[in-house]
């Protein structure tokens, strides 16, 4: 049996069966990294003999008929945002070089309750704060496409692990599409799950012992097809440690697994947030082979949501969020510049510094905004079940390490946009805590990937990933990158 981009849950399968053994299979993609990780550097930390030693003891379960659960004796790779028991977890943050963790994430620890062999950790940029995946300690990380492109961020080095075949499985996070984003740099799958659903507890940041979650962020896993992310996800989904003696999540079946029954919405573009030519004509053409299908495809529906006013919200709430980790001296820093900007002023920046700098009270009334989009959205999804639209506004784009993020721009169909654009369809879903699924469509002419958020309304996952998985019948599947469909 292939290893390689094989789906780890089949892997899983044929390790309890002994047809594979675990230790095969984790050298398997210790080899593949001591190959191909030089030139990416993708896997900045690597847990080598505690995952031999566990490896073997899945084989020897194996053979005593154990089943340690769905990805048993599964060696994979953690974002470097997730603490890690016993393994470094420095989360971009230089501080935090040393830092090994004495207990995992509870993603993390799902996983391993799974069966689960966590071998390395993938590169993140500063604080998992940028749509690029570099930083002090361990450098930066480069896209398997093009190694003169980003690979995307803040998951960027475990989406870019993924698609170079360094790992069959892996655990992003996403509060500014950074489990989509990646994803679609890189051509892999990506789900970013409604949010609540899956424990964001062992994040860094906030931290290993922060017990609050973060504002719009969620946990979520990423693969090279639909089928492993919807397993990795009912693993994943849990209610809170403090309340699940009383609670029980139980995500709703996807509407219908049939194109022929499926209504389809699609925003391939928008002023708001213009899209380049080749993004926009793949969705289009993922959008054509679901009709093509039998399903119904609308090109011209549209939640009753302003993207403008939806943004600035998003960039409040987003900031907010974030900015409770930032030092007192950013939170100073940034009042001032919110008290002396002006009250028509919502540039980016500007609304970065209101959002770290803002009231309780301010913050509540934008979450009441928030709502009200959030309703906009459910009545949308009463007639449609999913909406096709990008992940973001350009494929992967050249390393870019000016300090100044909001100096840096993108060029889109020959005109510079600003850098900050990149947020701008990704916070469109979650700003409505929505879940979304990153799913390759097609090629840029540069020969980069191209992904399509398929978004679906709250809760409901399942369809998200099973309209994915309908494009990966239909229309494309994960294909990897030049030069790396190959065994050693």
């Amino acid at each position: 049996m292939d290893i390689l981009y094989t789906s780890a849950f089949k892997l899983a399968d044929a390790i309890k069966a002994q047809t594979l053994s675990s230790r095969e299979v984790l050298e398997f993609f210790l080899a593949r990294i001591e190959q191909f990780n030089p030139a990416l550097n993708t896997v900045v930390a690597l847990d080598t003999e505690r995952a031999r030693a566990r490896a073997d003891a899945a084989d020897q379960a194996a053979k005593s008929g154990e089943n340690w659960g769905p990805l048993h004796g599964v060696p994979l790779t953690i974002k470097d945002a997730l603490n890690t028991s016993g393994i470094v977890t420095v989360g971009g943050i230089p501080e935090c070089a040393d830092n090994i963790p004495d207990s995992n994430a509870l993603s993390v620890q799902r996983y391993i309750d799974a069966g689960a062999i966590v071998f390395g950790k993938t590169n993140v940029p500063y604080m998992s704060a940028d749509l690029q995946s570099y930083n002090e300690v361990y450098g930066v990380t480069n896209n398997p496409w093009n190694v003169e492109r980003t690979c995307g961020g803040s998951s960027g080095g475990a989406a870019a692990a993924v698609a170079a075949g360094l790992t069959p499985l892996e655990l992003g996070s996403d509060i500014g599409g950074s489990i989509r984003t990646p994803s679609h740099f890189n051509g892999v799958y990506g789900h970013k799950p409604s949010f609540g659903i899956v424990s964001q507890r062992g994040h860094l940041p906030p931290g290993e012992h922060n017990l609050s979650g973060t504002d719009l962020s969620v946990v979520g896993p990423i693969g090279t097809c639909p089928a492993d992310l919807e397993r990795a996800l009912d693993i994943l989904v849990a209610p809170s440690p403090e309340d699940a003696k009383a609670y029980r999540l139980e995500l709703p079946p996807a509407r219908t697994t049939d194109p022929r029954k499926l209504r389809v919405a699609v925003w391939s573009d928008d002023a708001f947030c213009p899209v380049d030519a080749d993004i926009k004509a793949a969705i289009e053409a993922a959008a054509d082979s679901l009709e093509a299908a039998g399903a119904q495809v609308d090109r011209n529906a549209r939640p009753n949501v302003d993207p403008e006013k939806n943004r600035q919200n998003y960039a409040f709430t987003l900031m907010a969020a974030i900015g409770a980790a930032m030092p007192d001296e950013v939170f100073e820093m940034m009042k001032e510049v919110a008290a002396s900007a002006d009250p028509a002023d919502v540039s980016m920046p500007t609304l970065q510094a209101r959002g770290i700098a803002s009231s309780h009270r301010e913050w509540l009334r934008q979450i009441e905004k928030r709502q009200h989009i959030r309703a906009a959205w459910a009545a949308f999804f009463s007639d449609y079940d999913v909406l096709l639209c990008p992940c973001a506004n350009v494929p992967a784009f050249p390393h870019d390490h000016t300090p100044d993020m909001g100096a840096r721009t993108l060029q889109v169909n020959g005109e510079d946009r600003p850098y900050f654009d990149v947020l701008g369809w990704a916070g469109l879903t979650l700003n409505a805590l929505l879940p979304v699924t990153a799913a390759p469509v097609g090629l840029s002419r540069d020969g980069l990937p191209i992904g399509v958020q398929v978004v679906a309304d709250y809760l409901e996952d399942k369809t998200a990933l099973a309209v994915a998985a309908m494009l990966e019948q239909h229309h494309r599947a994960f294909c990897p990158p030049p030069g790396y469909k190959y065994v050693i």
